[in-house]
């Protein structure tokens, strides 16, 4: 039987995953929820780009959503923004007895020193009350600094160090909120974005930097942050807007797992918005960009994760692949134990019946 599954947030993980769920014979879609009040009483299939109607009209009340009797919902609203907002979110839906996949709140793909025990507490009693498990994951932090580095590093005899890298251009990348409003692209260096606050960077993947920690069994000391930045040398347009000169056109960070001075754990962001930007940074495995994991160890790793997609460039292909991790997860997340699941709880997430061949190439 089809597991019956609903849906929140039709941005860009969101209809990507919404796609991913309509497609997919594992899956019978009950309902979708949306927050823009145009996308009220659109079909399913529209919002997810489809050209098949589903005859499943979008509503704007998570009420609403549940009226239809879902096993489980995919929740990729905002998370960024509105961080307290989310977690209630998914608590009403697990208390309600269902379960939660999703990309949002980040928070919550690790939560345990990284947010307060107050917020824990609410999201593991409301779970414990439904019998409802959640799990939230995505690229970066997600899959890039989870599933691989743990995958290379299982093979280790001796880790010292594993660094999560993402660099990549986000020129083409249209979400604005995410780039102006959470990043500061196109601001002044004297004006201070959100995620460049104090403590922001080390809250956001601060539970990528924990998850590792625990699974390899590391006491941390301190999680640190630092960044750069560069402004644009003159005017020049992007996807989500323009960028005036003198305005943020490149950023550097990293957020450090420490054990006494030593940054055990890094995650890397090197993000620019035309590659002629900061030539003495770490360049991409490939045009526009690419992942790359690194363990100093025995042995020692150096691994390129280069994501393309058919239907557009790099960072279409990243996006398409954090909707495939949550989409894919739903039956694992569903047979999980109750409680907020990480990767470190679940089974290997390998999708059975996602080969196809392209008719061309047939």
């Amino acid at each position: 039987m089809p597991i019956r599954v609903a849906h929140i947030g039709t941005g860009n993980v969101g209809r990507l995953a919404l796609a991913g769920l309509i497609e997919s014979p594992r899956y019978e879609l009950t309902g979708v929820c949306v927050s823009t009040p145009g996308k009220v009483g659109r079909d399913a299939g529209d919002l997810a780009g489809l050209d098949a109607p589903t005859g499943i009209a979008a509503v704007d009340t998570i009420d609403a959503l549940l009226a239809t009797e879902p096993e489980c919902v995919v929740y990729c609203a905002m998370g960024d923004t509105r961080i307290q907002e989310a977690i209630e979110d998914c608590r009403r839906i697990l208390a309600a007895g269902v379960d939660v996949v999703g990309s949002a709140p980040g928070m919550l793909q690790y939560p345990w020193k990284v947010l307060p025990g107050k917020y824990i507490d609410q999201v593991e009693q409301a779970a414990k009350e439904g019998n409802s498990s959640l799990f939230v994951t995505g690229v970066d932090p997600g899959f890039a600094n989870d599933l691989l580095p743990f995958a290379l590093a299982g093979t280790c005899q001796r880790v010292e160090q594993i660094r999560c890298t993402e660099i990549a251009d986000y020129a083409t990348y249209d979400g604005a909120i995410v780039m102006f409003d959470v990043m500061g692209f196109g601001k002044p260096l004297d004006e201070l974005p959100m995620l460049l606050q104090p403590g922001i960077l080390s809250i956001a993947w601060g539970a990528a930097i924990r998850q590792l920690a625990a699974g390899l069994g590391i006491e941390l000391d301190a999680v640190t942050e630092g960044y750069e930045r560069v402004v644009a040398p003159e005017a020049f347009d992007i996807a989500a807007g323009r960028i005036p000169q003198g305005g943020l056109a490149a950023l550097r960070f990293e957020v450090r797992g420490m054990v006494g001075d030593r940054p055990v754990i890094v995650v890397e962001h090197i993000t620019r918005l035309r590659e002629d930007l900061c030539p003495d940074w770490p360049q991409p495995a490939q045009p526009g960009g690419s992942y790359r994991v690194e363990i100093v160890g025995e042995p020692s790793y150096l691994v390129d994760i280069c994501p393309t997609s058919r239907k557009g460039d790099h960072n279409h292909a990243a996006i398409v692949a954090a909707a495939g991790r949550i989409v894919n997860a739903i039956p694992a997340v569903v047979a999980a134990e109750p409680g907020i699941r990480t990767m470190l709880d679940l089974p290997l997430v390998t999708r059975p019946g996602i080969f196809a061949l392209e008719s061309s190439t047939v």
